[in-house]
């Protein structure tokens, strides 16, 4: 049974900073769940709380939807990610990556940098898999209705997405079943909260994976 409780992001911030640095140096986070579930929004929030915070600064966030190679590498990109902004990060060094137009459907040419932050944010589906969970020093999954994440993507894309948008929701179907993602987070939050809160500073929490929470489909 689920008991939401209202938390703020300044604590779960200073929990990441007190947690340990699994990836090098670096306290790697990452924040799951399915498209329009409030992800992205959760992740920016969580990176102004860290900056905020004495010895924090503001960490970088890598998005998982600029590493995509097109609709169909919505799972296989990790490589990318690892090469890219992991492997670096493991060594201490900077990492660096490509961002993906959707619009000109190709990899643009100018490189954002990824530098070995006390705290590095990775945000997207899949961002908290089996692989990389060893080196995570905080696992999020986000989630929400499946019908009301369905209206937020179409009011951000239009309609002509919808075709594309049920064959990536199956894809996510499978892999969180195969994952075992919302079982194996330390966190579960809710990204259609009902329960009155401040959403600039606090977030609904529905508990934690390892307890036994599990994504709403």
């Amino acid at each position: 049974m689920w008991v939401p409780t209202v938390e703020t992001y300044a604590e779960l911030g200073r929990r990441v900073l007190a947690g340990p640095a699994r990836l090098g140096r670096t306290r790697l986070v990452a924040v799951d769940g399915p498209s329009g579930a409030g992800k992205s929004v959760f992740a920016a929030r969580l990176a102004d709380a860290l900056a905020a915070l004495p010895g924090g600064g503001r960490p970088p966030v890598v998005h998982t939807d600029d590493l995509l190679d097109g609709w169909a590498d919505q799972l296989t990109f990790w490589p990318r990610l690892e090469r890219w902004v992991l492997a670096p990060l493991r060594a201490g060094k900077p990492g660096a990556y490509r961002r993906y137009s959707w619009v000109r459907r190709c990899f643009l040419p100018r490189e954002l940098p990824v530098p070995p932050a006390p705290v590095v944010i990775v945000e997207g589906v899949s961002a908290a898999r089996a692989a990389v969970r060893p080196e995570l020093t905080l696992s999020v999954l986000v989630t929400a209705p499946a019908e009301l994440r369905s209206s937020r993507a179409v009011a951000r894309d239009g309609p002509g997405i919808l075709p594309e948008l049920r064959r990536w929701h199956a894809g996510e179907r499978a892999h969180f079943a195969a994952d075992g993602t919302a079982d194996a987070v330390d966190l579960v939050v809710d990204g259609a909260p009902g329960l009155p809160h401040d959403p600039g500073t606090e977030y609904v929490a529905l508990g934690g994976g390892k307890a036994g929470i599990r994504c709403r489909s």
